[in-house]
């Protein structure tokens, strides 16, 4: 396999920048540019030396840190180098340049951790726990991420295989030695067990609590004009985001801002007042602020305390859902609203409720305790329920009669799209189109 190199640090300024090198000639690659001080002969693996950077002229690029790590004990189980040079676009890649020129190749996306998994350090979910690791946005995402690099999937889905092969093991012995199989035993052990694995598989595909880890919660908030959205948004995210006049009508678009919640990412809208529009720009921001509302994972209706509820605040609370939170802010003014229609009360002035709604928020969102296994990549999920609809599809045919083989077939189908999670029978394609969303350098 050939020797491949890239920047693994992001492009910008920054105090270190690291040139990664892996293959079998990466230790001579190393030598040909690095230079350590005070030392002669070959370097200790895993140990960091100081030295300099040499051009091919003998020239000095920067002073740097490097590291030989011998294989197997590395991250792709290749000899792998590191260069740590100083951070900034154009020392990183002279420093690139270099080890190209003395024969590394330029790495793909992905590819020194599609090397990992090629050489059976990680399977193919630990991979794309890398990847998530790296993109995670918030608390909940990375350790979604964490809990799949050490593992959880893959033990999950690995014990749904070993069950699976144990079914298929039954069926042949079914089959091979029908005078010591009592074949209808061996049926009914057949669907309730394969029902067993499918029940346990959907019940790790949860796509609503799956998306909000990866992408965060969306939280509209909508209510009349003037009912004090945009000063509530500000509290809650702790800024003066948005613009906050006694003028009714001052939101005419839909603006966005994310706060970090308990760890989960909340992509909190303010959003126009709807009301009946003034003008052409009002009447786009309602309709904005109406599909804003209707595509929201929760929704605050927020009410002004200090009047009586309005014709607008009846409409709003007559279409209310699972969805939404009422909240009855200015609470600090002597009110004219009725709160009994309110789930809490708060003043977006004073701050006080504030906690309480974000505590509420972060109970309606409730997927920041995801159990061990729990998939949270769409294409597990779409496997682990194609992998159900055939044990299911096994499990009937069994009771419906068929004899055992023919629910093999749909038992070493859901056997082999849970070795796609994990790569034990992904074809190519999947695996290149897991590894080229990578970034270059990972």
């Amino acid at each position: 396999m050939s020797t491949v190199a890239a920047i693994a640090t992001a492009r910008g300024e920054g105090g270190i920048a690291i040139v990664r090198v892996s293959g079998g000639e990466a230790e001579r690659i190393l030598m040909g540019a690095f230079r350590p001080a005070g030392r002669a002969g070959a370097l200790e693996s895993h140990r960091l030396y100081f030295g300099r950077l040499i051009d091919a002229q003998g020239r000095v690029i920067d002073e740097v840190m490097a590291v030989i790590m011998r294989a197997p004990k590395s991250y792709t189980r290749e000899d792998v180098a590191e260069i740590h040079c100083h951070g900034g676009r154009a020392a990183a890649e002279q420093a690139l340049r270099r080890v190209l020129e003395l024969g590394a190749l330029p790495a793909g996306p992905g590819e020194f951790t599609r090397r990992a998994f090629e050489n059976g350090r990680i399977d193919l979910s630990e991979a794309e726990a890398v990847m998530g690791i790296v993109s995670a946005g918030s608390t909940a995402a990375l350790r979604a991420s964490v809990r799949e690099l050490e593992g959880g999937v893959s033990r999950f889905i690995g014990a749904c295989r070993r069950a699976l092969t144990d079914l298929l093991a039954l069926v042949e012995a079914s089959n091979d030695f029908p005078e010591e199989i009592d074949e209808p035993a061996a049926a009914r052990k057949v669907a309730c067990e394969a029902r067993s694995i499918a029940g346990r598989l959907l019940a790790h595909t949860d796509e609503k609590a799956a998306r909000i880890v990866r992408e965060g919660v969306s939280v509209v908030l909508a209510g009349r004009p003037n009912v004090g959205k945009s000063s509530l948004m500000n509290a809650l995210t702790g800024s003066e985001r948005a613009i906050v006049t006694e003028i009714p009508g001052t939101t005419r678009d839909v603006l966005t801002e994310s706060v970090n919640l308990d760890g989960i990412r909340i992509d909190l809208s303010d959003t126009a007042g709807q009301r009946a529009a003034a003008d052409k720009v009002e009447m786009i921001g309602v309709a904005r602020a109406k599909e804003a509302q209707k595509n929201a994972d929760i929704v605050l209706i927020v009410l002004d305390g200090s009047e009586e509820l309005t014709d607008e605040d009846r409409a709003l609370l007559s279409e209310r859902d699972e969805r939404c939170i009422v909240v009855l802010n200015k609470d600090d003014l002597a009110g004219g609203a009725d709160d009994a229609e309110a789930d809490v009360r708060v003043s977006a002035r004073t701050g006080e409720g504030v906690d309480a709604l974000a505590a509420m928020i972060r109970r309606k969102a409730g997927a920041s305790a995801l159990q061990e296994g729990m998939l949270t990549r769409e294409r597990h999920i779409a496997c682990a329920k194609a992998a159900a609809e055939a044990l299911q599809r096994a499990a009937q045919a069994v009771e419906d009669g068929a004899p055992l083989d023919m629910a093999s077939v749909d038992l070493w189908d859901a056997r082999r799209l849970l070795g796609e999670i994990t790569g034990e029978d992904a074809t190519e394609s999947v695996i290149d189109a897991v590894f080229k969303n990578f970034c270059v350098g990972k």
